[in-house]
């Protein structure tokens, strides 16, 4: 007998998510992160030669250090083998108050900024920065570890609370591998913009986002 699936955290039973487009707004700015040794994120661009992603993705516990940038490349539009364009980071920056070995009490800080070799997005692909509200409708698309060969997540989701370290609880489907990924929430004007990275799974569906520095 076939041993029983373990269940991911983030989804729980009544998880919907759905493929999406990358080549179309707001995820243009949507791209899959990956290391020289098989790690895979999500992230997003916050300018055409800079992307934000969970600066968990880049620790390496074995070795106790972050990977060398060297070592880590970013794929925009990433369907199935296919992508828009490749690029290398530089280097990156680890948001000075995360510490990997307390990384639930730090997970507000969970942030990496990466420095790309080229330009990414245009400046017409970039997702605002947006605010937080209770029950403001969200959506989170990354690369989860069920479906990382496509774009996939929830985008009929809502924010749940803001915790007193500042973390942002959603409701959206997410899991391994979604790490990274941008937040989205509807502003009063109607238009999407981003409030948090995808850093933290709960049992059930949902997890939390680390708020995006001002």
């Amino acid at each position: 007998m076939a041993a029983p699936a373990v269940a991911l955290p983030g989804l729980g039973p009544d998880s919907h998510r759905s493929v999406v487009d990358v080549n179309v707004a707001p995820w243009r700015i949507l791209g899959r992160v990956q290391t020289a040794l098989g790690g895979r994120c999500t992230g997003f661009a916050v300018a055409p030669t800079v992307m934000v992603t969970a600066a968990h993705c880049l620790w390496l516990p074995a070795t106790r250090h972050y990977i060398q940038p060297g070592d880590v490349h970013v794929l925009m539009g990433y369907v199935m083998g296919q992508y828009r364009l490749h690029a290398q980071v530089t280097h990156f920056v680890i948001a000075p108050g995360y510490d990997p070995d307390n990384e639930g009490g730090t997970a507000s800080e969970d942030r990496a900024t990466l420095i790309l070799d080229r330009p990414v997005v245009t400046s017409g692909d970039l997702v605002p920065y947006g605010e937080v509200q209770m029950g403001a409708s969200a959506m989170l698309v990354g690369y989860p570890q069920d479906r990382a060969e496509v774009p996939y997540g929830d985008t009929a989701c809502q924010i749940n609370g803001l915790a007193v370290n500042r973390l942002i609880h959603h409701d959206c489907s997410a899991t391994h591998g979604d790490s990274g990924g941008p937040l989205l929430v509807r502003q009063s004007d109607g238009t999407w913009g981003i409030v948090g990275i995808d850093v933290l799974a709960t049992a059930e569906r949902g997890g939390f986002a680390a708020p995006l520095p001002h």
